[in-house]
């Protein structure tokens, strides 16, 4: 037992004294294609298959350590020989993983971008409908400033991708989720039925407006966040940025505004580190419907 002790003292001695930044280099590739192997398999049977195979690793490292010449050899020898019998058994898998290795940057910035542009497609469309049929929507884009509080304290969490046909039914009259606002989170819809404060400062906002748009003015007084508003009773569709609220985007203008957020989203970190940014003409603050 003592030789046993004396091999891990000597193990954690060599890890911490020995290394050069060669060794660090090496430890860094491994640890990034590892996390790159269970990005791609976590949702599949191939991610048993390799929790298994860890287990089985560690286990021959551990026997050799200790001694346990049998053990050692029979895990060593499940190692060696089921290497083919796995490529067999996980051909789609690995041709998958090999493709995703496979693709360039520039075809992941183009994958990105044609997200971006069906998200802008389906939030217009969606907020258009509702426009046209004057049903009620606020929806909030978080950006830098985190939104958490208010998706925890009093939101019914979604984590969905983004599509007009569920943003509708969230909408819909009569329906458990459409009084409130929608979160969206970089290319997800986060929650909904969120409940916002309203504006601090009444007098900014024509008494014409009622309590939809001074909620979404209200999370922009104290947040960087861009929030689209339809009105129920005119169907006009604003903006609320920075505490100010711009009326009457047409379609044109409403995409303008969402491809400047999605599509300056994708030139930096997707969503952590994304800064989303909103119309910088017409904001009035005081116009009336």
């Amino acid at each position: 037992m003592t030789g046993f002790w004396q091999q891990v003292q000597t193990f954690f001695w060599n890890i911490i004294h020995r290394p050069t930044w060669i060794d660090y280099l090496d430890i860094i590739i491994i640890a990034f294609l590892i996390y790159q192997l269970v990005t791609i398999t976590r949702q599949t049977r191939a991610i048993q298959v390799i929790k298994g195979l860890a287990i089985i690793i560690v286990a021959s490292y551990v026997s050799e350590l200790m001694g346990l010449t049998t053990l050692n050899w029979v895990l060593r020898s499940i190692l060696n020989n089921g290497v083919i019998a796995l490529m067999i058994l996980f051909q789609p898998e690995l041709r998958k993983a090999l493709e995703q290795i496979g693709r360039t940057a520039k075809l992941d910035r183009s994958a990105q971008r044609d997200e971006s542009e069906r998200i802008v497609d389906e939030i217009t469309q969606c907020l258009l409908r509702l426009s046209r049929r004057r049903v009620g929507a606020l929806i909030v884009f978080e950006q830098q400033t985190g939104l958490k509080d208010i998706t925890e304290s009093s939101g019914t969490e979604i984590d969905s991708i983004i599509s007009a046909p569920l943003l509708e039914n969230i909408f819909e009259p009569n329906t458990p989720l459409h009084d409130g606002a929608v979160i969206i989170r970089g290319t997800r819809i986060v929650s909904a039925a969120c409940v916002l404060n309203l504006a601090s400062d009444n007098r900014a906002i024509s008494r014409d407006l009622g309590t939809r748009h001074r909620a979404g003015v209200g999370v922009t007084e104290t947040t960087d966040a861009i929030v689209l508003i339809v009105s129920e009773e005119t169907g006009i569709i604003s903006m609320a940025r920075g505490g100010k609220l711009t009326r009457h985007l047409d379609a044109e203008g409403l995409r303008k505004v969402l491809r400047e957020m999605y599509h300056e989203e994708h030139t930096r970190l997707w969503r952590f580190t994304h800064h989303l940014r909103g119309a910088r003409k017409g904001e009035t603050g005081n116009d009336e419907e």
